[in-house]
């Protein structure tokens, strides 16, 4: 990747430094520890996938996949009492994590939105600094019209817009979509450019070396995610001017 020489703007003031999975490089990924761990190095946002168990609650867990006994068997098909201790509900990561940062979610069960927006309501949350996620812009969209006071997030590739990156982008503008996702390899200056055309937010996950977060920084992505939140706030302080900070998106 050609090297970008000078930062061009992004649409929030202040990008987001999601933490992907918690300070998952620091600390076992999608715990407790591993959250409050990521806020404490300097991250202002914090991103998980969630899941709903068989008897409806909310959970965070990257695969869904529980393991015992030599057996391998779905969230959705494990009460709450039968999942390992290390997984929290998302009351308790609530409770415990509090409500300062950004909230990025992966959702997994097309039926958790409405516990998860009545959750983070109910914790106290700023909606307004909850962005859920999702694989297909149909879900997405569709789930947009419903929950108005949340951020949604398309979370594709390139290869994966078969109409193309405009017309994706129109989509997701005609639609109230907040932000358009993808690999840091799929995003270039061109990209960012057309999203923020379309009042769309960048953002650009697998940060995982100082060379790209400075060339995606440089880029005017809005935000990015990284496993490794020491390099991430050292980055940003040196791209941005200043560490992270709990500001609210333009």
């Amino acid at each position: 990747m050609q090297s970008v020489q000078q930062r061009l703007p992004s649409l929030i003031g202040d990008p987001i430094a999601f933490a992907h999975r918690g300070a998952k490089a620091h600390a076992p990924e999608n715990t407790l520890e591993a959250f409050a761990l990521a806020l404490r190095l300097g991250a202002n946002g914090l991103e998980t996938d969630m899941w709903r168990t068989a008897d409806g609650h909310i959970v965070l867990d990257h695969d869904g996949i529980v393991k015992r006994w030599g057996r391998s068997r779905p969230i959705s098909e494990v009460p709450l009492t039968a999942l390992p201790s290390h997984i929290p509900t998302l009351e308790k990561f609530y409770e415990e994590i509090g409500t300062d940062f950004h909230f990025s979610i992966d959702v997994k069960d097309e039926e958790a939105y409405e516990s998860i927006v009545r959750i983070s309501s109910e914790s106290s949350f700023d909606l307004s600094r909850l962005w859920l996620c999702h694989h297909k812009v149909d879900v997405t969209v569709r789930n947009r019209g419903i929950y108005p006071d949340v951020r949604f997030v398309d979370s594709t590739r390139l290869s994966r817009m078969k109409e193309g990156p405009e017309r994706r982008c129109s989509l997701l503008l005609e639609h109230g979509v907040d932000a358009l996702n993808m690999h840091h390899s799929d995003w270039n200056g061109g990209l960012v450019t057309l999203a923020h055309k379309f009042e769309l937010f960048a953002f650009s996950w697998d940060m995982q070396f100082e060379h790209v977060m400075t060339n995606h920084f440089r880029m005017g992505v809005d935000a990015v995610y990284s496993d490794y939140v020491d390099r991430l706030v050292d980055v940003y302080s040196a791209e941005v001017g200043h560490v992270p900070t709990k500001s609210q998106p333009g």
